[in-house]
């Protein structure tokens, strides 16, 4: 199925200049798409090709990743995210937006839509609550002072990494498969061409920074991350991967903070299951949204 693409625009938040991509039909309710971590805006397209003739689609690159500049001091917290989040939303002059999101995308809009729940009319997030409760309770065991010292040691490392580069596309393209062994050979070529640039010696990088495979040692408390998620009023629908790393919210306890959610999960499928699974995936989410 041949893909028309968007058109491409531009806002300011923080001072950095943030790409997204727009399907047009204005005149129909809006639609965010936001994609994961390491990842870019143009991996929803197949998604936003078959919701554009009922929605007014747009797909957000995030700050360091895609086509949007990449943060001057590589610090990637998440609050600037949803700052950029709630920027977008401001700046498109909306009442209210229905969002899909991917893992980080997931995680930054769940958190959003508990600050703003009267901005949000329906919620997907794939994947998007974040670590498990057993990742943070290994995590814990850990002692602070370390985790730190680590963050620093880390981010010294990247500072100090210049971006991988393939001597071909073909290269990068064989990367970008074997990261998810679900994707067709049209999925991941596609990929490849909306998330890598040329540089000037004629090899190819991944358009993100790398300080974005060092995140943040610190968050909020988890608890007040758990109140967020019991302020969401909209209908919520929670996607998981059966072959995922991700922790079922229903299996491990986490749907009880959420008053509105439902959870499905999805055989044959990991990570990225809107690619894994696409026809179930656009067959949950519209008959979800049409409800």
């Amino acid at each position: 199925m041949p893909l028309h693409g968007p058109t491409s625009h531009s806002f300011v938040s923080q001072r950095l200049r943030l790409h997204y991509a727009d399907w047009g039909n204005e005149d129909a309710p809006p639609l965010l798409l936001v994609h994961g971590g390491r990842d870019h805006g143009r991996s929803w397209d197949w998604v936003a090709e078959r919701l554009r003739k009922d929605w007014h689609v747009i797909a957000p690159d995030l700050r360091g990743h895609g086509d949007s500049a990449w943060s001057p001091d590589g610090h990637y917290d998440i609050t600037a995210m949803i700052y950029d989040l709630a920027q977008l939303v401001n700046q498109l002059d909306v009442e209210q937006v229905t969002i899909v999101a991917h893992s980080l995308g997931g995680n930054v809009s769940l958190r959003f839509t508990g600050l703003y729940p009267e901005k949000v009319r329906k919620l997907v997030a794939i994947e998007g609550l974040g670590p498990s409760p057993k990742v943070l309770a290994d995590r814990a065991q850990t002692p602070f002072a370390e985790r730190w010292r680590k963050w620093i040691a880390d981010k010294r490392t990247a500072a100090g990494r210049l971006p991988k580069r393939y001597a071909t596309f073909e290269d990068a393209l064989a990367r970008m498969k074997a990261e998810n062994a679900y994707l067709t050979d049209e999925q991941a070529r596609h990929l490849t061409v909306h998330g890598i640039s040329r540089n000037e010696d004629g090899t190819w990088s991944w358009k993100f920074d790398n300080h974005l495979n060092v995140w943040p040692f610190n968050d909020i408390p988890q608890a007040e991350i758990e109140q967020l998620w019991a302020a969401i009023s909209c209908p919520t629908l929670l996607l998981y991967g059966a072959d995922s790393w991700a922790s079922n919210p229903e299996k491990d306890g986490r749907i009880a903070h959420f008053s509105n959610a439902r959870v499905v999960e999805f055989e044959n499928a990991g990570h990225w299951l809107h690619h894994d699974q696409f026809e179930r995936f656009m067959g949950e989410v519209t008959t979800f949204l049409a409800e």
